[in-house]
């Protein structure tokens, strides 16, 4: 079985982010999202991987290489614009060509990999399975409807009244039946080759499509809600160490990663925390659930549940909470007379003010 990433897209709920970088590339606990889906792979015992990227093809490229470090042999291919994840598939015809294959979204976090599902699916003898679990608000989804016997019934795209709560995870394993598929359907109403319409006409011309439902912690990273509340799952299942430079001044509670070139002084961490390699705390708070990257600078501040791109700073900043903050970014006090707010805020930004 060969497995196919899609690391492309426009990102467009994760702007201003994804203006500069592939959504897939913001970091869980200062990882890559996208690493966590290869490492995924790799633990399920697939090789061959096809990376779909676009626009910022060259800098997914330099964050997986060759894939050499996960154990892997990668293939880039290069969609020219976001056009639907069916036409994923058929771009990559070539790569796959007559294979089993893993279909999984880079930008989706799942706890516990998919090693199990890949081995049912490879030992099953239907031509797709996929991946469910139930959500609060199936409207925002695709959503399947399955019968007694786990077999996928009808798909829908994000349907104005669901007929079940089950969401596709974004992670299915087709049989080469699904090259027919995608060639038959045509683009949808926002110009996209669904891959829900490909799984509906396998469907429909009496193709087995098994569901599989699961209820282990899963996130879709491209809101920054999701992006923080994965984040936090990350941490809750890291390991504390030390390894940069702690004053005695200082004091770290719980789970606490400090990398080799940080240095905290007269700071209280409260973990689960990790801080990058040339990260600075001083005389701060930090955490819990927060991640800082590398090369951050955080002085006179108090920060949590957060997290901060490479070399981003907080100065000043009485409590900062909930929030991604980019690469080279300065949050800073400032005097505000009579009350005023002084913005510099770029396309598509959301900033929300304290009374």
């Amino acid at each position: 079985m060969k497995a196919l990433v899609l690391a492309g897209g426009t990102g467009s709920r994760l702007r201003p982010f994804t203006h500069t970088r592939a959504k897939q590339l913001l970091p869980l606990a200062n990882r890559p999202v996208l690493h966590y889906a290869l490492q995924a792979i790799a633990e399920a015992g697939i090789e061959d991987v096809g990376v779909v990227v676009g626009e910022h093809g060259d800098a997914v490229r330099r964050a997986v290489g060759d894939g050499a470090a996960f154990g892997l042999r990668l293939v880039h291919l290069h969609q020219r614009a976001s056009l639907g994840l069916a036409h994923a598939v058929m771009l990559a015809r070539d790569f796959l060509a007559d294979d089993d294959f893993l279909l999984y979204l880079g930008d989706n976090y799942l706890e516990g990999g998919v090693a199990g599902f890949v081995r049912r699916a490879a030992t099953g003898r239907d031509a797709a399975r996929l991946l469910l679990t139930p959500v609060p608000d199936p409207t925002a989804f695709g959503v399947a409807e399955i019968d007694d016997a786990g077999l996928v019934r009808r798909l829908e795209e994000k349907p104005e009244h669901p007929r079940s709560d089950l969401a596709m995870v974004g992670v299915y394993a087709f049989t080469p039946a699904v090259h027919d598929a995608v060639r038959a359907i045509r683009p949808s109403g926002r110009g996209e080759l669904e891959i829900t319409h490909a799984v509906q006409w396998m469907i429909e011309q009496g193709l087995g499509v098994r569901a599989e439902t699961t209820t282990r912690p899963w996130r879709d990273t491209g809101s920054v809600d999701d992006l923080l509340e994965a984040n936090r799952h990350v941490l809750d299942r890291m390991t504390g160490s030390v390894d940069g430079k702690v004053d005695p001044d200082s004091v770290l509670v719980g789970r606490v990663r400090i990398a080799e070139g940080a240095v905290v002084t007269g700071s209280r961490i409260v973990g689960p925390v990790v801080v990058g390699p040339g990260a600075v705390i001083s005389n701060s708070t930090v955490g819990p659930y927060t991640s800082v990257a590398e090369d951050c600078r955080i002085e006179d501040s108090a920060v949590g549940f957060s997290v901060l791109l490479r070399g981003a700073c907080l100065e000043g900043a009485c409590r900062v909470e909930r929030s991604l903050i980019g690469s080279e970014a300065v949050v800073a006090a400032a005097p505000r007379p009579h009350g005023a707010h002084r913005l510099v805020i770029g396309d598509h930004s959301k900033v929300r003010l304290g009374s």
